[in-house]
């Protein structure tokens, strides 16, 4: 059998498939990509041999757990285990700490499958330290640069044209703003934190040391930016993106009317569109107290008859009246009075084309 793992970095970087033998309730806190959850025991079991070992002791909890994981629902747990390592001969395994679960795991898939497997010394928790101490390595080691600009200058397009780029919002499946909400669900804050952790590693091991950020708030949706990259965010240089208020409208036209109702409804099929349309409504509704009681109710009047155009005829011209209002009299104060703040550290300014020649470069 291949030695247990214990060198994290090159599992990262390999990126080999892994058998998380936790429980389901484990792995969907917080999990590493690509990892394939192969439980030894259910949520349930688990929380009995849990309540057995603070009442009686380690050995009693064992002897609960393989009373209650035996006969056929020890071979439906051993036949998965043994179709994902022999699908994954250079795969590993993990639990928690890479004690006893990961060991019972080895020993059945050995003693009744005739599998040696290893494990990952350690563990889930070994692991996890390992990242976090390498995203905080890369905050304090490398150079960052972040994109700033008014809502709508097309930030995210900008990450997008350069190699040296790392897409924040991408990570976290959302687009940051009171209007990011994908059809699609959020990963949970653990595996944002480690999706963006391994790729920190990955291209830190090809050589690069500058990472350029789209200029994030503390929260992207509900994914917090790790506590030490958000401070330092606070400053590195900046270039400052800027564009008309038509080309913006368009853009945001685009991004949040034309392309998520589209996801919704490859998501969702025939009630995509009403979900799409409850999920804008509730957009502007999370901003309600900062916009006024009286520019809320119009907005929300104007909105409201552009998705009643929508729904009928597919025509989203409407929604620009609401977007312009929007940029005009609530986005561009804000971000101009966060402009003038960051003026100190803003290095260049310019359209999307001038920005992208500029990163590339000044590298």
């Amino acid at each position: 059998m291949r030695d247990d793992a214990r060198d994290y970095r090159s599992l990262f970087l390999s990126g080999v498939p892994l058998m998380d033998v936790r429980a389901p309730v484990e792995f969907s806190k917080g999990a590493f990509p690509g990892a394939t959850n192969r439980p030894l025991m259910n949520d349930i079991e688990r929380q009995k041999v849990g309540t057995c070992y603070k009442l009686k002791g380690q050995q009693a909890a064992l002897e609960l757990g393989h009373s209650l994981v035996s006969g056929k629902l020890k071979e439906a747990r051993v036949q998965a285990w043994a179709e994902f390592a022999e699908a994954n001969p250079e795969g590993y395994l993990y639990c928690f700490r890479g004690g006893l679960r990961s060991q019972i795991t080895q020993q059945w898939l050995l003693s009744e499958a005739g599998i040696a497997y290893p494990r990952v010394a350690g563990g889930y928790k070994a692991m996890r330290t390992f990242l976090m101490e390498t995203l905080l390595q890369s905050v304090e080691e490398c150079r960052f640069v972040l994109v700033g600009g008014m809502t709508g200058t097309g930030k995210t397009e900008v990450i997008a044209q350069l190699d040296d780029s790392v897409d924040l919002e991408g990570h976290a499946n959302h687009r940051g703003s009171s209007f990011g909400k994908r059809a699609t669900v959020q990963p949970s804050q653990i595996d944002f934190e480690n999706s963006l952790a391994i790729d920190l590693l990955r291209r830190r091991a090809k050589g690069q040391d500058r990472f350029v950020l789209e200029d994030e708030s503390r929260l992207i949706g509900r994914c917090s930016l790790p506590f030490e990259l958000h401070q330092a965010m606070q400053h590195f240089p900046m270039v400052w993106l800027e564009d008309t208020l038509e080309g913006r409208v368009e853009r945001i036209l685009k991004d949040y009317v034309t392309d998520l109702a589209a996801e919704f409804n490859r998501e969702h099929g025939d009630s995509g569109f009403d979900l799409f349309a409850e999920q804008l409504c509730k957009s502007l509704s999370n901003i309600a107290k900062r916009l006024g009681g009286e520019r809320y109710q119009r907005l929300v009047e104007i909105m409201n008859e552009a998705l009643a155009v929508q729904k009928v005829s597919g025509d989203v011209e409407q929604h620009r009246e609401w977007i312009r209002a929007l940029l005009s009299e609530y986005y561009d104060p804000m971000y101009a009075y966060q402009r003038e703040n960051k003026s100190g550290r803003i290095l260049f300014a310019g359209d999307q084309q001038a920005v992208v020649s500029y990163l590339k470069a000044n590298r």
